[in-house]
C-alpha cells in the first residue's frame, strides 16, 4: 500500500511533487505546459503513482504489482520473463507476442520504445522510480508513432540528507530480490557545483511458477545531477540490465486445465531468452530568460539478445526461406530531443508556447540460426545450429512538434499541439541462397497529428474538458518480416500500411476531501488497425483489418481519509470491435461486431490500506478481470476472475535507522486462471496460466545521514 505521506499536505498545493502529473523538470512534453499545473488541472486522462506506492509491501519487480489502480491500463504478469510485461492502454497493445506494442514508454525522458513503436520494460528500476505517469486518450498522439498510451517513468533525484537503503524479498517458488541504492546531494541544488546523485542495483532470481520458467535479472541504474551556474544543470543518466530467462510458451487449453504449470514445448526444445542491454543519457537544462527554457537530451544504448524457440525441426527444414529457431538480435539505438519553451502573455492572456525537434535511430542486425545440431545422425535440440538469415536493419523516425496553452479565463483554458512524424524502415539481406531471394527492402510512412483540448473550471476543485486527437501506427520491423507462415513467400511484407486512429473524449475531474474523483468518457476510431493474421511456430504475420472502434469509460477514485486510511478504486469499461468484415488472404473472415482479442470488457480495481508513519500498517486489495477473446473468431477466450491480496507489516523509526517489514498473500482463494493470452496463436496454445495462492515476505533497512 502506499506510503504514511500524508494527502492532506499535497492537498494544500496543488503543484506538489507526490500529486502533481507535472514539474518543472518533468519530462512529460504535453503535461509540462504550465508551471505547476496538477493533476486535477490537466486536461488529459493522466494518472500518477508515486514511487513508493510502487514499492510499499511488493516485491518491485513488476509494474503490474502496483498499477492495477490506473483506469484504462491493462498489464499482466505473463508469468514469462523472456516475453516481458503484457501491457495495453485502452486497448493498444493488446496483440503484442512479447514486449509492449502501441504504448509509449520512457525513463527519464530517454524513450524505451523504439522508432518502430515496439518497446520493453526490462531496464525499469522499480527501487528507484519517483513517480509513474499514465497518459490516455488524445494527449498521447503528440509522442509520434504507437502512441496509444503513453507511459512515463521519473527515477529519484537525490536530496538531502544522504540516504542508504537494502532491501530483500522472498516469495514462493524461490523467489529472492535484493537491492541497495544510495542517494543525495552536496547542496539544495540552487548554487553551482551543487550535485545531486542517485544510485541502485538490484539481482532477482525465481525457479518460477511454471515449470523451464525460471530466471535471474541483474539491473543497476544511475542518476547524477549538476548545476552548472544559476541558469542550467546538466544530468547523466545510466542504466544496464542483464536477464537470462526459460520461456515456458503457451498452452492450450486442455493443457491448462490438466496441468497449468507444465511446459511440454520448453521442456523438449529448452526455449530460452537472454538479453543485455546498457544505456546511457544526458540531459542539459538552461533558463534562456525568466520566460524561455532549452531542454536537450541526448542518449545511446545498445541490446544484445539470443532467443531459442520451440520451432520443430521439420517445419524448419520444410522450406530453405524459413529464418530457423534462434534469434540473435544485437541493437544499437541513440536519440536527441530538443525542446524550446516559451512563457509569455497577451494583454490579459497568459500562454505557453513548446516546440522542439525529436530524432531517434536503430541499427539491428538480425541472424536466424537452426535450433538443433545434428551429428552422426543424432539430433540435438535446443542448440545454435546453422545460419538460415542474416540482414541488416535500420529504422529512424525525426518528428517536429508544436504545442501551445492558453488561459483565457481563469474558467476557460485552451490547449492544442501538432506533430509531424516520419518513420523509415531499411532492411538489407545478407543471406540470400537457392529458394530464399533477396528480402531487401525499404519503406517510409508520415503522419500530421494534431490534437486540442478545451478545459472548463466549474469550481476550484472541480474541471470538465473535452479533447479530440489523432494518432498513428506503423508496423514494427517484426511485423513486417513476415508474409506467410510456411516461409514459401520471401520478402518484408510492405503492403501492410500504418493505421490511424481518431480519439475523442470527455473527461471530469473532481477534488473531495483529500482524494481525486476521475471519470473519462471516450471514442477511438481505427482505420486499417494491424492484427495478428496467423501466428505459428514462433512466426507471425500480420494484417490490417480495416477498420476497429473501441468505446468506454475509465472511473478513478484516490482517496484518503481518517489520517492514515487510504482507499482506491478503478473501473474501466471498454467495448473494442471490428467494425467491417475482415478476410484475408486464404478466405477466412473476421465477422463485423467481433471483439478484438486481447482486451478485457470490464477491469475493476479496489484497495483499502492502513498506512501510518510507524507502526503496524496492512492493506487488502480485489482485482477483476472480465473474459478475453484470443482469436479473432473469438471462439477461444480465457475466462473472467477475480482475485483478492492481503498484506500486513510493521515500521520502525528510531534515530537514523529504519526498518520497513512486510508479509503479504496473492491469490488468496487460490483462484485458478488464465493471467494472459498469446493473441491468434495458430496452434491454439493462447493461454498463459497465472500462480495459484502465493506468498511473500519483505524488508527494507534504510540508514540516514544526519
Amino acid at each position: 500500500m502506499p506510503s504514511a505521506v500524508s494527502y492532506a499536505q499535497s492537498a494544500t498545493s496543488s503543484a506538489s511533487a507526490t500529486t502533481s502529473a507535472s514539474s518543472q523538470d518533468g519530462s512529460l512534453m504535453v503535461i509540462k505546459q504550465r508551471s505547476g499545473l496538477s493533476e486535477l488541472d490537466t486536461p488529459a486522462a493522466v494518472s500518477v503513482v508515486s514511487g513508493q506506492a510502487l514499492r510499499s509491501n511488493t516485491a518491485q519487480v513488476n509494474l503490474s504489482e502496483a498499477l492495477g489502480s490506473v483506469p484504462g491500463l491493462q498489464i499482466q504478469n505473463r508469468q514469462n520473463y523472456a516475453q516481458d510485461l503484457q501491457l495495453s492502454v485502452r486497448g493498444f497493445g493488446s496483440r503484442s507476442m512479447y514486449g509492449v506494442r502501441g504504448v509509449r514508454v520512457y525513463v527519464d525522458g530517454i524513450p524505451a520504445t523504439m522508432p518502430d513503436g515496439q518497446g520493453q520494460t526490462s531496464n525499469i528500476d522499480i527501487n528507484s522510480i519517483d513517480k509513474v505517469e499514465v497518459l490516455r486518450g488524445p494527449y498521447s498522439a503528440l509522442y509520434g508513432n504507437a502512441s496509444g498510451g503513453v507511459v512515463n517513468i521519473d527515477t529519484e533525484t537525490g536530496s538531502q540528507p544522504t540516504t542508504l537503503s537494502a532491501g530483500t524479498y522472498y516469495g514462493s517458488y524461490g523467489s529472492w530480490r535484493n537491492s541497495v541504492k544510495a542517494s543525495g546531494s552536496t547542496g539544495d541544488g540552487t548554487h553551482a557545483g551543487d550535485v545531486n546523485y542517485t544510485i541502485s542495483g538490484s539481482r532477482f532470481t525465481t525457479r518460477g511458477f511454471r515449470d523451464h520458467s525460471g530466471t535471474q535479472k541483474n539491473l543497476g541504474n544511475g542518476k547524477l545531477g549538476v548545476r552548472l551556474d544559476d541558469v542550467s544543470t546538466l544530468t547523466l543518466m545510466f542504466n544496464s540490465v542483464s536477464v537470462d530467462a526459460n520461456d515456458p510458451g503457451g498452452l492450450t487449453r486442455s493443457e491448462w486445465k490438466d496441468a497449468p504449470r507444465q511446459s511440454p514445448r520448453g521442456d523438449t526444445f529448452n526455449t530460452r531468452k537472454s538479453l543485455d542491454q546498457t544505456q546511457v543519457g544526458l540531459r542539459y537544462q538552461r533558463d534562456m530568460s525568466e520566460n524561455d527554457k532549452l531542454t536537450l537530451t541526448t542518449w545511446h544504448g545498445e541490446r544484445h539478445t539470443t532467443q531459442y524457440q520451440s520451432i520443430p525441426v521439420a517445419v524448419q527444414t520444410r522450406s530453405p526461406a524459413y529464418p530457423g529457431g534462434v534469434i540473435v538480435l544485437e541493437r544499437k539505438y541513440s536519440g536527441v530531443d530538443t525542446r524550446w519553451k516559451h512563457d509569455d502573455q497577451i494583454g490579459s492572456v497568459p500562454f505557453s508556447i513548446t516546440g522542439g525537434l525529436d530524432y531517434e535511430t536503430m541499427t539491428e542486425r538480425r541472424q536466424g540460426f537452426q535450433n538443433f545440431v545434428t551429428e552422426n545422425g543424432s539430433t540435438t535440440l535446443g542448440e545454435k545450429g546453422d545460419l538460415r538469415r542474416n540482414e541488416k536493419n535500420v529504422m529512424w523516425n525525426l518528428d517536429p512538434y508544436l504545442q501551445t496553452s492558453w488561459n483565457l479565463t481563469p474558467k476557460w483554458t485552451l490547449d492544442a499541439g501538432m506533430r509531424y512524424s516520419t518513420v523509415s524502415f531499411d532492411s538489407t539481406d545478407y543471406y540470400v541462397t537457392t529458394g530464399n531471394g533477396d528480402d531487401s527492402g525499404s519503406k517510409r510512412y508520415h503522419k500530421l497529428l494534431p490534437m486540442g483540448s478545451l478545459n472548463y473550471a466549474v469550481t476550484d476543485a472541480w474541471n470538465v474538458y473535452f479533447s479530440a486527437g489523432r494518432g498513428f501506427e506503423t508496423p514494427t520491423i517484426n511485423e513486417l518480416s513476415y508474409r506467410s507462415i510456411s516461409g514459401n513467400e520471401t520478402g518484408l511484407n510492405l503492403g501492410l500500411k500504418p493505421s490511424t486512429s481518431d480519439t475523442f473524449e470527455l473527461g471530469s475531474k473532481t477534488r473531495v476531501g483529500y482524494g481525486l474523483l476521475t471519470a473519462a468518457l471516450f471514442q477511438t476510431n481505427t482505420d486499417n488497425e494491424l492484427v495478428v493474421a496467423q501466428s505459428s511456430n514462433g512466426r507471425s504475420v500480420y494484417k490490417n483489418a480495416g477498420k476497429t472502434r473501441r468505446r468506454g469509460l475509465e472511473l478513478g477514485l484516490d482517496q484518503q481519509f481518517a489520517e492514515n486510511w487510504q482507499m482506491k478504486m478503478a473501473w474501466t469499461l471498454l467495448d473494442a470491435t471490428y467494425r467491417n468484415e475482415t478476410c484475408d488472404d486464404s478466405g477466412s473472415c473476421t465477422p463485423s461486431g467481433n471483439r478484438l482479442p486481447g482486451i478485457a470488457r470490464n477491469m475493476g480495481y479496489a484497495s483499502l490500506g492502513w498506512v501510518p508513519e510507524e507502526g503496524w500498517h496492512a492493506g487488502a486489495e480485489i482485482r477483476y478481470m472480465s473474459s478475453i477473446q484470443a482469436d479473432d473468431e473469438n471462439d477461444a477466450k480465457a475466462p473472467s476472475y477475480t482475485v483478492t491480496s492481503l498484506n500486513s507489516g510493521y515500521r520502525f523509526n528510531w534515530d537514523k535507522w529504519s526498518l520497513d517489514t512486510f508479509a503479504r498473500v496473492d491469490n488468496l482463494f487460490d483462484k485458478q486462471y488464465v493471467g494472459s493470452v498469446i493473441v491468434n496463436e495458430g496452434n491454439g496454445r493462447y493461454y498463459e496460466p497465472a500462480p495459484g495462492r502465493n506468498y511473500g515476505i519483505g524488508a527494507t533497512l534504510t540508514y540516514t545521514f544526519m
